[in-house]
């Protein structure tokens, strides 16, 4: 109940979720690579080069990228916080679906001004920068209401008496007196 799988299992069954652990980085770290990084395709000052991308050297640049997104995999995992199931699931609701959805209307609009012939940069500074302004004042509101929240939820805990379990406290003295 502790650790999960650390207290269930050892040895080779242990071993096996650790493997899958870090064949799902490598995998994800190909797929990254492939999707974002530009493949086995040389970098930017290296690609200049006319043999940088035939022979072996595709190889080297796509197992280069790979190795460099799991360091940053395993850095990122040993260097941050562990947050709860619970947390990343509040981020990716209200946080990142709400900021996509607004990409989402500002990409449309900017495309329906630049259709209407537009500037680029005059349709971008009409539908943008509102809509950064809204999502940032939305973000306080919802940030600033969570804060106050809890505050009040915690001051009605003391005024009561009760600890965050919701257990009266003998010290605080009876609610009823």
């Amino acid at each position: 109940m502790v650790g999960g799988f650390h207290t269930e299992y050892s040895s080779f069954k242990f071993a096996m979720f650790y493997l899958a652990e870090y064949i799902n980085m490598v995998t994800v770290s190909a797929l990254a690579t492939t999707l974002f990084l530009g493949g086995w395709r040389a970098p930017w000052p290296l690609s200049l080069w006319d043999g940088a991308n035939s022979g072996w050297w595709p190889l080297l640049w796509f197992t280069a990228k790979v190795v460099l997104c799991i360091f940053v995999f395993v850095w990122l995992r040993g260097t941050l916080p562990r947050l709860r199931y619970d947390q990343f699931m509040q981020f990716g609701w209200k946080v990142l679906l709400p900021i996509s959805l607004a990409w989402i209307l500002a990409v449309a609009a900017i495309r329906v001004l630049n259709d209407r012939s537009w500037p680029a940069w005059k349709s971008t500074f009409v539908v943008v920068v509102p809509a950064l302004l809204i999502i940032l004042a939305v973000f306080t509101i919802i940030d600033i209401s969570n804060t106050s929240a809890a505050g009040r939820a915690g001051c009605r805990r003391r005024s009561r008496g009760q600890a965050r379990t919701g257990v009266p406290d003998p010290a605080a003295g009876s609610a009823d007196s």
